[in-house]
């Protein structure tokens, strides 16, 4: 049932490592299976989406936002009839490379490593299903196929100029033709990873008390939601008149996609996948009007939430976390854990010793990344 512009899994590019196909399960599916094993996917329930683990049961973990977004993306694969599987494994992946502390972590650490190539959370994730990932005997990492890595690397779009280390390393081995466009299921991947935070931040925001329900009614999508909900249930008690409100933005937002995508992909009438990749512009997008409405709910949640004091204060905490580990690991990698003994010793100068730690940094859980601080720089008042 699958669109002639969709990804096939009978006409994938292959491994890296070649394999004998499964008899009932695509290639595709074996991807999202392998990725769903991975011991970096478990360690996302610990890791923060807005919030740090520890701060409240309700609040989504980069594990819930990634369901969330596969769920969001099955939806939508299936409306434009393209391959689900695909579009799943790539959402559920999506953020494997993140760090512990969100983006506070990773902009901790990529300051931590500007000397030494930087860093960047979606060539992490390349680098943890190509390298990192060491559980099976004939290679390292999961030895995904080419579709699901190239969806990886570009589902934000083409990657030029300076390439991150970790992505520059393996497209050198196995060329994911950074400069043009993923394919169809890596873009539906990337805009339901746009509907799912825009839909939980709200929520996560109103748990945490830093916005109320008539605040963000005064937003476009948002108030109209509500006026909706109230005309059909007059009275509902507060928390169900909530939900009933953000499912409906969260069906706006879906819908919005949907709808634009198969207008952007009847004009450009692609004849395979290939014909999406060279389209020179993403054939998955919010239309215009909601894309402006969704600037503006953005623009409250920077303002109210991800600027709110309480989560400034957990930032700036957590960024003292990674800014003294990282030199700490640096100067003394024997901190490192017995495992890790072979990295460190196939490192064969400072920058490669500074890209173990980044590695090792980068798989912490946010809880773990705590202790760690604890142990080892109890004094230092982090």
């Amino acid at each position: 049932m699958l669109e002639k512009y969709a990804s096939n899994p009978a006409r994938a590019r292959g491994r890296l490592y070649p394999e004998e196909e499964s008899a009932f399960r695509s290639c595709f599916q074996r991807d999202r299976d392998r990725i769903i094993h991975a011991s970096a996917f478990r360690r996302l329930k610990h890791k923060t989406q807005v919030f740090v683990e520890h701060e409240g049961d309700y609040f989504r973990t980069r594990l819930t936002h990634s369901i969330e977004v596969a769920q969001v993306a099955r939806t939508i694969a299936g409306a434009l009839g393209l391959n689900g599987e695909l579009t799943e494994a790539v959402a559920l992946a999506h953020d494997l490379g993140h760090t512990p502390f969100g983006h506070t972590g990773e902009d901790a650490l990529a300051d931590c490593m500007a000397p030494y190539g930087g860093f960047d959370h979606n060539a992490q994730a390349i680098r943890i299903v190509t390298s990192l990932e060491r559980h099976y005997a004939e290679w390292d990492g999961l030895n995904l196929t080419w579709e699901t890595l190239e969806a990886l690397a570009k589902h934000n779009g083409p990657v030029t100029g300076a390439l991150p280390y970790a992505l520059a390393e393996y497209n050198a081995r196995h060329d994911l033709e950074l400069g043009t466009y993923a394919g169809p299921e890596a873009q539906v991947a990337a805009l339901s990873d746009d509907i799912a935070y825009n839909n939980h931040d709200l929520q996560d925001g109103l748990r945490a008390e830093l916005f109320t329900d008539d605040d963000i009614c005064a937003l476009p999508i948002i108030g109209a939601c509500y006026a909706e909900v109230d005309a059909l249930y007059p009275g509902l008690g507060s928390y169900r008149r909530r939900h009933e409100a953000l499912r409906r933005v969260f069906g706006v937002m879906v819908s919005d996609v949907i709808n634009e995508s198969r207008r952007l992909i009847a004009a450009l009438d692609p004849q395979r996948v290939e014909d999406v990749r060279a389209a020179g512009a993403p054939v998955v997008q919010f239309s215009a009007p909601l894309w402006a409405d969704l600037k503006e709910i953005r623009a409250f949640l920077f303002a109210r939430m991800y600027r709110a004091p309480s989560v400034v204060e957990m930032r700036e905490r957590v960024t003292g976390v990674v800014m003294d580990l990282f030199p700490l690991y640096l100067s003394q990698p024997e901190h490192l854990p017995r495992h890790w003994k072979g990295d460190i010793a196939a490192a064969k100068d400072r920058t490669a010793l500074a890209r173990v730690v980044a590695d090792y940094i980068a798989g912490m859980t946010d809880r773990f990344a705590l202790q760690e601080h604890e142990r080892l720089l109890p004094a230092s008042g982090a």
